[in-house]
């Protein structure tokens, strides 16, 4: 799979192409459905499947802060793009200057004269171009005068809802970890390389491996108990905790996960971790010592969700037959409300 950053990058071997454009911000089930229908047409005629991405996706440009907190770093969208299909990825820069393009001139600079379109995947609402004059039948007459095809996107649905990024960013913020993993087809992950932290944790006892969390809103916050996969394979139960620290003062969020009865180094690792089971939301404690017994209180909390809740040999989720070993795969499931709401629904 091929990464293209710009348009300035493409070269005459990359002209003749199936194309879909979109934000793919997930990569989730219904993404997955439009690229399968883009590399079904790609291989019928021979033809590279191409998605054009934008970073930063258009709403963080015009939104900043205010646009809804990415499910997916650009590195991860391009991995996942390639493993469910896409042989390259256009990502082109969100700027002033593509902003101003009219609908005309994209269709012609990127689609026509860059990439040699012979087949577009959109959907029939797709808007672009300046002041989003451009749409679906635009689309649709310049192709039939250039030469490509335009085929709109099928709708793909799940318990008779529309599969979509903001449905499952609502599942994540409300602790429904098991069907933002249905919708995503897999769990859903926070993955980086262990950074050194002010290392508070280890002055209180509980040791924790610090990730770097992107820019932006964040699309989680709060305690939660999770599984961390190591670089070597290995999936180990903790306790996450994203957000502030506002008792102790942070001058910007973190990503901090505790991981049970683990004593080494793991400065450097790649880790993947994986939210189960909501604990509770970002509290403001009156002392260090509160905070110290509610973290305590948290990893109880956390170990029990694992002991009440079996391995999952497989590691599949529903409607996904097989699980590559690249993906995050959790084999434990993953709770459908924060943990004392479960546990209130058991109590009953």
């Amino acid at each position: 799979m091929e990464l293209i950053r710009g348009l300035h990058n493409l070269r005459p071997r990359h002209r003749g192409s199936v194309v879909t454009i979109g934000n793919f911000d997930g990569v989730h089930c219904g993404h997955q459905a439009i690229l399968d229908q883009l590399k079904a047409h790609a291989r019928a005629h021979d033809l590279p499947a191409v998605v054009v991405v934008f970073e930063p996706q258009p709403r963080e440009y015009f939104a900043g802060d205010q646009a809804p907190p990415r499910l997916t770093r650009l590195s991860d969208k391009v991995r996942l793009l390639g493993h469910h299909g896409a042989d390259r990825v256009l990502c082109l820069p969100f700027n002033r200057r593509l902003r101003e393009l009219s609908a005309r001139e994209f269709i012609d600079r990127v689609l026509i004269q860059g990439l040699g379109v012979r087949h577009l995947v959109v959907g029939d609402d797709f808007r672009f171009g300046c002041d989003r004059a451009g749409d679906f039948d635009l689309l649709k007459t310049v192709g039939e005068q250039a030469g490509f095809s335009v085929e709109h996107t099928r709708t793909f649905q799940i318990d008779g809802e529309r599969v979509s990024s903001t449905r499952i960013r609502t599942l994540l913020a409300s602790g429904n970890f098991g069907q933002a993993a249905r919708l995503l087809g897999r769990p859903f992950s926070l993955e980086g390389r262990v950074v050194k932290d002010r290392q508070l944790g280890r002055t209180i006892g509980v040791p924790t491996a610090n990730l770097p969390l992107l820019p932006g809103p964040l699309v989680l916050r709060g305690v939660m108990a999770a599984m961390t996969r190591l670089e070597d394979g290995r999936e180990v139960p903790g306790v996450l905790n994203i957000g502030w620290r506002p008792t102790v003062g942070a001058h910007r969020p973190v990503l901090e996960v505790h991981l049970f009865d683990l004593d080494e180094s793991l400065y450097g690792q790649r880790l993947i971790v994986m939210p189960c089971a909501r604990l509770r939301g970002e509290e403001t404690f009156a002392s260090i010592d509160e905070l110290k017994r509610r973290i305590h209180l948290d990893i109880d909390q956390a170990r029990d969700y694992f002991q009440q809740h079996p391995l999952d040999a497989s590691g599949a989720l529903p409607g996904q037959a097989d699980v590559d070993a690249s993906l995050p795969s959790c084999r434990y499931p993953m709770a459908s409300a924060p943990l004392a709401e479960e546990r209130s629904k058991h109590e009953q």
